[in-house]
């Protein structure tokens, strides 16, 4: 597997937290912060990152490579790899390689930690099938059937990836337009949505994330250019959203996150941007600026041509991470992840229900800090 030698990496094992707090954000803006990665095929360098995890201690995990060559051609032995950096952007060592077999990758994708035990969920596109890993870095098995290529989709297989407060896990079939539920272990135990355009039904249902506060599934729905919010049971509550290049328009959304005010932060992809909305679908702000690179092509090296590594440049944003006031953005052909701190967040004072709710007595508690509180780490080693 060739996983990095004598280092600790945190994990979380946080579990669900759902705050009853009526907590808002009433101003909110995103500030460049810091890069993570450099475009290259070698030891700390990315190309095509596909997902964004942040664990505990900070480390950042990042799905990276395509199993190409600098020229395009494929190269099982190049990318194919979990990379993992420092919270100061150290590169730290990586999960799996290229190739079919046992926690093997053919293209890694979404990624994510379950809160509960740990272990590593990660898409591998071309193997149709999801990848799970300990929190050593040791492969435990593979799951899932997902929707094979669709004719004018370049991509396929396992999109978003994330977990409900008892523990299942969802992951989007992109090609089949429908969220899969599954037991930790593997099992299919429901499906939500159908292809369509309708509510509750998807064309490329891309990135997923269950809220902190609500427990509410939001969706980035990529070729129906929208982004959808569903009851965990399916039910379609709110849709907003539609092509565009103007602000609450997309072109193709893809990573999609939710903050602990419910604050919904979307990865804009070919307008190279991110969007941030409130819970009510209401636009805030936006982030980026496009290169003037073209996207290059399947087949082509897997960089603009010439690259833009100005801060706030992306060319085309895919996988997002939130993390402790902190939205990690792959750059997705530019080779890094651009981290955007997320600056005057104020909050509202929670009700006083809510705050008999969360066992709170102090009427000005931070819910950030009371989120942080609640978790509970460990340290584990990955050793080759």
């Amino acid at each position: 597997m060739g996983l990095v030698k004598n280092f600790a990496i945190a994990v979380a094992s946080t579990g669900f937290l759902t705050l009853a707090a009526s907590a808002e954000a009433s101003a909110l803006s995103l500030k460049y912060h810091s890069q993570i990665g450099s475009p290259g095929f070698g030891p700390g360098q990315l190309f095509v990152p596909q997902g964004i995890t942040v664990n505990s201690a900070g480390n950042i995990l990042v799905s990276n490579g395509r199993g190409l060559n600098p020229d395009g051609t494929p190269n099982f032995s190049v990318g194919n790899k979990v990379e993992i950096f420092s919270p100061q952007g150290q590169y730290l060592g990586a999960i799996g390689e290229g190739g079919t077999g046992d926690g093997q990758f053919d293209e890694p994708s979404a990624l994510e930690i379950d809160p509960q035990t740990g272990n590593l969920y990660v898409g591998d596109v071309f193997n149709n099938r999801i990848n799970v890993y300990d929190p050593q870095g040791n492969f435990i098995n593979s799951f899932g059937s997902f929707g094979g290529l669709i004719p004018g989709r370049a991509f396929f297989g396992p999109s978003g990836v994330t977990f409900d407060k008892e523990g299942f896990v969802y992951i989007g079939d992109f090609s089949g337009d429908k969220i899969n539920k599954y037991t930790k272990d593997g099992v299919l135990v429901g499906s939500i949505g159908s292809p369509g355009t309708a509510p509750g039904q998807f064309q490329g249902p891309a990135g997923i994330r269950i809220s902190p506060v609500s427990g509410k599934i939001y969706v980035s729905d990529q070729f129906n250019n929208r982004i959808q919010v569903l009851s965990l049971d399916g039910t379609p509550l709110l849709t907003f959203g539609k092509q565009g290049t103007g602000d609450g328009e997309f072109n193709q959304p893809i990573g999609i996150e939710v903050d602990e005010f419910e604050n919904i932060y979307v990865a804009d992809s070919i307008n190279s941007r991110v969007q941030v909305f409130d819970k009510n679908g209401k636009f805030l702000t936006s982030y980026g600026t496009p290169a003037a690179a073209p996207p290059p092509q399947l087949g082509q090296p897997p960089f603009g041509n010439p690259l833009d590594l100005t801060p706030g440049v992306f060319n085309w944003t895919a996988g997002t991470s939130y993390k402790d006031g902190k939205l990690y953005v792959g750059d997705f052909f530019q080779g890094r992840v651009q981290v955007l701190a997320i600056e005057d967040a104020a909050t509202s004072v929670p009700e006083p229900a809510s705050i008999l709710g969360l066992g709170l007595l102090g009427v000005g508690a931070s819910v950030v800090k009371l989120r942080k509180n609640r978790q509970q780490k460990f340290t584990v080693g990955i050793n080759q």
